[in-house]
C-alpha cells in the first residue's frame, strides 16, 4: 500500500469521526446528506472515466465541508 492508499484511509476514518462528533450539529438532514453523497460517489465514481481515482479527493472535499460545518468554520492552529 502506498501514500495514496493511506492518503485514502486517513479521509475515510476522518469523515466517520466527523459524522459521529457532528451528530448533533448535522442533524437528521445533515447526516442524510453527507453520507448519500458518500454513498453516491462511491457507487457512482468507478462508472466515469478514471472515476475510481477521483474517490479519495472526492471525500476529502467531504471532509472538509464537514469541518466547517461540525466547527463552524475552519479550525485554528496556535
Amino acid at each position: 500500500m502506498g501514500s495514496a492508499g493511506v492518503a485514502g484511509w486517513i479521509a475515510q476514518i476522518a469523515f466517520v469521526v466527523l459524522v459521529i462528533v457532528g451528530w448533533d450539529d448535522l442533524g437528521v438532514k445533515g447526516r442524510v446528506t453527507f453520507v448519500a453523497l458518500w454513498v453516491a460517489g462511491w457507487q457512482g465514481l468507478p462508472y466515469v472515466s478514471y472515476g475510481e481515482l477521483f474517490f479519495t479527493p472526492f471525500v476529502a472535499i467531504l471532509d472538509i465541508a464537514l469541518v466547517f460545518v461540525v466547527f463552524k468554520g475552519d479550525v485554528t492552529l496556535h
